[in-house]
């Protein structure tokens, strides 16, 4: 019945520092749409951004920044990505370490965004 992802929604308390996170340490594509919204494009997904206590309606039911644990396989090798998390400053608090992802085996590092979600960037392991 389900094929694939579209969207989810992420609540932050911060726009701009979030939007600085996704954009420049995720390098994922900043997209407005609707009447000034704004998400997070990656491949054929996207982001879509909700302010706590400005969110678009409807909404989850308790829509809390830091809530998330999201996992995102790289385009490029993971250790490609932990140079890049180096250059930005980004912390990485753990990793790299193997894990089962949803069709394979996966090395992942795991780094917290400006609201402590629990962001996992991983590789396929052949």
């Amino acid at each position: 019945m389900i094929d694939h992802l579209d969207h989810l929604v992420l609540t932050c308390t911060n726009a701009e520092a979030t939007t600085k996170f996704y954009t420049q340490v995720m390098q994922m594509q900043l997209e407005t749409f609707g009447a000034g919204r704004i998400a997070f494009r990656f491949g054929n997904q996207k982001i879509n951004l909700h302010v706590r206590g400005s969110e678009f309606e409807p909404k989850a039911h308790l829509p809390v920044p830091g809530a998330l644990d999201l996992c995102f396989i790289a385009s490029v090798p993971l250790d490609q990505v932990v140079a890049h998390l180096a250059a930005c400053n980004w912390p990485i608090i753990e990793g790299p370490v193997e894990r089962t992802g949803a069709t394979q085996k996966i090395r992942s590092v795991y780094v917290r965004d400006p609201d402590l979600n629990l962001i996992e960037i991983s590789e396929l392991m052949g």
